[in-house]
């Protein structure tokens, strides 16, 4: 990684702390003026009064209130734009942890994590803490979020779908000010996730609208009768027949009510979405976009000016804002008790449902949308040294990469490495010792083919492949409660593999195999791991396997489809030293004993009588 994008990170985050620093010293002056005010104001008010008199009194006190006035407006101006500083410092802080792999400083995992993540999710790290999802979301809702995670899991590519997220994620890179303001303007308004499903609720909900239309009338002409009779009462004029009025009145809100309820909470809940929404989309509307092609056709339900979602939200919001009085059990029982106020805006919310039915969806589908595009395009900025993949069927090869390392590796652990398979049918047998790196270097492939297919760019200087279907077979999960052992597991995953490759689809398998067979002795796991292979061999995918059986790597020989790469390692010192390249070949060393006698455990052939 270059060096160069997270050293201007820090030179900012330092600029804004001095900055906020600043403002703070600032704000305690302006606190300690507003008492000296008071202090003044309440001395100079009983000075005046007690030498010139009381009128003169008022005009000092007068003053006085007017300067505290304005220094009250001018510190809370300061105070807002501390808060907005403070946002600022912490976008770009996040940033920083996310461009060094700082795990710590980054808010918790929103997706993927216990028994439903899937086994490419599993095996490649795709979602849960301290996974590819994770370092890439900066979604502000669930819906989006979640849409970026189906993206990295998709297994099977779409070209057009892949070509058309580049190209947004493409123009959505050197948009740095566009993307932190959203996520900035997100923060000022809400301290929780948005959770569009209680938008989409309030359009499933059931309206009784019909009974609305005909109670309504009763309601405003029982609420009518309610003041009119009261006041006559009051005057004296009429006896107190408002109690009956009243009395007719709580019997017909009492009996509606329980129609109303379940509407007018969905009501409510759709007022705290929106306080969330509504500046996203205003911002969106205001944003300069229009020289950039894909995006302003992606946000074009945002770029009507005669239909601003913005603008019919905040009518919405109006009327969401009158029903979620109710939430205050004694201002909802005065208002109720006066006017027939449920009745009324739910009369409204419903008129206006109907619109939005409409609407609200697709602007939902659009924000969700621009959201996983955003948290791509954040990760393509923050890395620049990555590139954007080519998946096409015109590619020379099957699989190209140059300079291709793990995007959840620390820039100083990481190293990249070249690696070329020419045509589907071939299969990688990657041989190498305990720790040489293996298992990373095919979970290297896998996670930047996920990447690529999800139209972001990956870890890599040239990433180059056919589409293919991914399939892993890494992180075998036994199951107690279905009765599957680990080898049951192993044999099952690798059997819906054999059925894949033998299926007629046009698009080739990419299969990544760690350990084929760990789960059984040696002798039956040689003997099933090369039937396996062979089987394999000219099928319709690519296949890398990481194994410690040397003796696999003989399939080579009586197989032109069977390619040989290795990893190797190096005693220095007493210690061994991995340089983490893949080579051609076999390998020609194992270090599982000396791995063992550097540990002090006893092996064939050593001395142990001591």
């Amino acid at each position: 990684m270059s060096t160069t994008y997270p050293n201007y990170q820090e030179r900012h985050i330092q600029k804004l702390t001095r900055r906020i620093e600043r403002m703070r010293v600032l704000s305690n002056r302006y606190a300690a003026l507003r008492l000296a005010i008071i202090i003044l104001a309440g001395a100079s008010t009983w000075a005046s009064a007690s030498a010139i008199g009381s009128p003169w009194s008022w005009v000092t006190l007068g003053a006085y209130l007017l300067l505290f006035a304005l220094v009250v407006y001018l510190h809370r101006r300061l105070d807002d734009w501390a808060e907005k500083f403070k946002l600022w410092r912490a976008i770009k802080i996040d940033h920083a942890a996310r461009s060094r792999l700082d795990w710590e400083l980054l808010p918790d995992a929103k997706q993927g994590s216990g028994d439903d993540q899937s086994g490419l999710e599993i095996d490649l790290d795709l979602s849960g803490s301290r996974s590819l999802h994770h370092l890439l979301d900066i979604a502000s809702s669930q819906q989006g979020s979640q849409r970026l995670l189906d993206w990295l899991r998709g297994s099977t590519p779409d070209l057009q779908q892949i070509n058309q997220r580049q190209q947004v994620v493409q123009e959505l890179k050197p948009l740095k000010r566009f993307r932190d303001r959203l996520r900035m303007t997100f923060h000022l308004h809400a301290n929780k996730m948005l959770d569009g499903e209680k938008l989409s609720n309030w359009l499933k909900e059931p309206v009784p609208y019909q009974r609305l239309k005909s109670v309504l009338p009763m309601a405003v002409i029982l609420s009518i009768a309610n003041i009119s009779l009261f006041a006559l009462n009051s005057a004296g004029v009429l006896p107190p027949y408002w109690i009956i009025s009243l009395s007719l009145y709580a019997v017909l809100y009492i009996y509606q009510s329980k129609a109303l309820s379940t509407f007018l909470e969905a009501i409510v809940d759709l007022d705290r979405e929106l306080s969330k929404l509504t500046p996203l989309f205003r911002y969106i509307e205001q944003a300069r976009i229009a020289g950039y092609t894909k995006l302003a056709e992606l946000c074009a339900p945002f770029l009507d000016k005669t239909n601003l979602p913005s603008q019919q939200l905040r009518r919405i919001k109006l009327i969401t804002a009158g029903a979620g009085l109710r939430m205050n059990p004694i201002v909802s029982l005065l208002v109720n008790v006066v006017t027939p106020w449920d009745f009324v805006f739910a009369t409204l919310a419903a008129g206006s449902r109907a619109r939005m039915a409409q609407q609200l969806p697709g602007w939902l589908e659009t924000w969700y949308e621009l959201e996983a595009l955003i948290s791509l395009a954040n990760f393509a900025a923050l890395n620049p040294e990555y590139s954007f993949p080519e998946i096409s069927w015109q590619t020379e090869f099957a699989l190209q990469a140059r300079d291709m390392g793990h995007p959840l590796l620390p820039p100083e652990e990481k190293v990249c490495n070249d690696f070329t398979l020419t045509a589907p049918g071939q299969i990688a047998i990657i041989t190498g010792s305990n720790m040489a790196g293996k298992s990373t270097f095919i979970k290297t492939v896998g996670v930047n083919m996920c990447l690529a297919y999800a139209g972001g760019t990956v870890n890599a200087r040239i990433f180059r492949a056919m589409p293919m279907r991914l399939h892993t077979c890494i992180r075998i999960r036994d199951s107690l409660t279905d009765g599957y052992s680990y080898f049951y597991a192993e044999v099952q995953c690798l059997k819906r593999l054999l059925e894949k490759l033998r299926e007629q689809e046009k698009l080739p398998v990419l299969y990544l195999v760690d350990e084929i067979f760990r789960g059984t002795n040696n002798r039956e796991r040689l003997i099933g791991s090369r039937a396996y292979l062979r089987s394999s061999a000219g099928k319709n995918g690519l296949g890398l396997l990481a194994t410690h059986d040397l003796e696999l790597a003989n399939l080579a020989e009586e197989n032109q489809q069977v390619h040989n790469f290795h990893f190797r390692d190096q005693v220095q010192a007493g210690k061994l030293v991995f340089d983490y390249k893949i080579q051609n070949g076999p390998c020609p060393t194992s270090n599982a004993l000396r791995i063992m006698q550097m540990e002090g455990l006893p092996v064939e052939g050593q001395n142990e009588a001591k």
